[in-house]
């Protein structure tokens, strides 16, 4: 698989150490962290660990979100991949509102989605949302995702 996806808009390449301090930087914002579950800050060092460590998976696959000029604008992975069942689970943050409602959300999705499909071959795949980030809800419906269920 290549380690680099190129859309319209957005660049989705292999993660790399350099970009841990993006990372470190967003994931310390409480906001994002709240929205995104994280409940200890994190180091840039704890950055290049997970980096790291997300290589080493084999049920997982990571990249990081750029613009074409190659701005850090968020990351993108398919994870808990089930083969023999052809589902796994998407994540997408893109944590710097300046960078909302560009469209990179919207082409990342799509890029993974046929990612997912086409070189992976899965038909089903599934987005976890806390339910107070209503941002997000709204988002993944516009794209296309349907609510199942919610957990109380």
């Amino acid at each position: 698989m290549s380690t680099i996806i190129i859309g319209e808009q957005v660049v989705l390449r292999q993660q790399k150490a350099e970009d841990a301090a993006f990372f470190a930087h967003w994931y310390n914002d409480r906001d994002i962290m709240f929205k995104c579950g994280f409940t200890k800050e994190t180091t840039i060092e704890q950055e290049i660990e997970r980096i790291e460590r997300r290589r080493s998976l084999g049920d997982e696959v990571w990249f990081t979100v750029t613009t074409n000029d190659g701005k850090i604008v968020g990351e993108t992975g398919l994870l808990r991949m089930w083969p023999a069942w052809h589902c796994t689970d998407l994540s997408i943050i893109l944590p710097d509102p300046a960078t909302h409602g560009k469209g990179y959300g919207k082409e990342t999705i799509n890029l993974m989605i046929d990612l997912a499909f086409s070189h992976f071959d899965m038909n089903r795949i599934s987005i976890g949302v806390v339910g107070q980030n209503h941002a997000a809800l709204r988002f993944y419906k516009y794209v296309g995702f349907k609510v199942e269920g919610k957990q109380e």
